[in-house]
């Protein structure tokens, strides 16, 4: 069994057919079904369902995604520890979730760009659990993320947001919303975890969930009068100051939740994600001061939180279990 062999399972696996995954590695589709197949003669075992409509692991298939995530990302940790230069080079995989996408990471990534221009820097969105996922399978080097994680992964505090319910304009009374649908990401999504728990704990019917895929979306479908929604609500204050949909305020404890910074324990700490911990280190600390002079406290107490992990960035080169307070 080689690494080789392992990235073109991992694809496979991942991207649920051949075509796409030789497409995604540049390679011949018979190569990809050839090295299949030898993997599968090797192991004596099925890896993968085939049907009509593409491929789908099998138990035995699914333990070994786990450990090809593992091995190919240990190896690319390897080869990023042994070949970092002390600069600001080489590339920086973020991950994150699209209502911070939307509206903190613009600045911070654009002022980490401004810095390091000759590091690599990618961004790709989805709900926590999605970003969470991309953070263990080493496919990001870090990501942003509301919540819960497992244990593997060090937290590190990075943005504070007030939530709100978000309604269509005309509705000014939080009660006249009982049984409007639920504009939603996919399940994993954290906001919508909390909003469904508001909702029950308020002893509201069960209401209609509505599934999108987009930030864009949901707002949309909240300004028409398609039912309501929780987000940040730094993400629609520009929609209500313009009257396209009404906020309204929520009690504690779910009218604050924290957004973190999340990267594996055992991941090589490079110099651009050392620099990019760093800048981020600089925005919180940034924010905490602007709290103080308003008065508000510091922004590192929220009403809710479930904080693990050092609010420190972790000094360039280090292993995460070696980070000190």
């Amino acid at each position: 069994m080689e690494s080789g062999d392992l990235r073109v399972f991992q694809a496979v696996a991942l991207e649920g057919t051949v075509t796409a995954a030789a497409a995604k590695l540049g390679y011949v589709q018979s190569n990809v079904t050839a090295r299949i197949r030898q993997l599968e003669t090797d192991l004596g075992k099925p890896l993968f369902h085939r049907h009509n409509r593409g491929m789908t692991l099998t138990a035995d298939g699914k333990l070994l995604l786990d450990y090809a995530g593992r091995i190919v990302g240990l190896l690319d940790e390897a080869a990023k520890a042994v070949s970092s230069p002390e600069g600001p080079l080489g590339s920086l995989a973020i991950a994150s979730t699209q209502s911070c996408a939307a509206v903190r990471l613009p600045k911070l990534l654009a002022g980490y760009h401004r810095q390091y221009p000759d590091v690599d820097l990618s961004l790709s969105t989805g709900h926590s659990a999605a970003v969470l996922e991309k953070v263990l399978r080493y496919e990001a080097d870090g990501g942003f993320l509301a919540g819960p994680w497992p244990e593997d992964v060090h937290a590190v505090p990075a943005f504070d947001e007030e939530i709100v319910l978000v309604s269509a304009a005309e509705h000014s009374e939080t009660d006249a919303l009982a049984g409007a649908p639920l504009l939603v990401f996919t399940d994993g999504c954290y906001y919508r975890s909390v909003l469904e728990r508001w909702t029950k704990d308020r002893a509201w019917s069960q209401p209609r969930i509505m599934e999108f895929g987009t930030l864009e979306a949901i707002v949309g479908g909240v300004s028409a009068g398609l039912g309501i929604s929780l987000l940040p609500l730094s993400v629609v204050a520009k929609a209500a100051a313009e009257g396209l949909l009404r906020v309204h305020s929520l009690p504690k404890p779910y009218n604050r939740i924290r957004t973190y910074f999340v990267i594996r324990k055992d991941a090589y700490v490079s110099g651009p994600l050392s620099l990019f911990l760093e800048e981020l280190a600089g925005t919180r600390e940034a924010a905490d001061g602007l709290a103080r002079e308003l008065g508000g406290g510091s922004a590192k107490e929220p009403g809710q939180t479930h904080e693990v992990g050092q609010d420190k960035a972790p000094r360039r080169g280090k292993r995460k279990g070696e980070i000190t307070a």
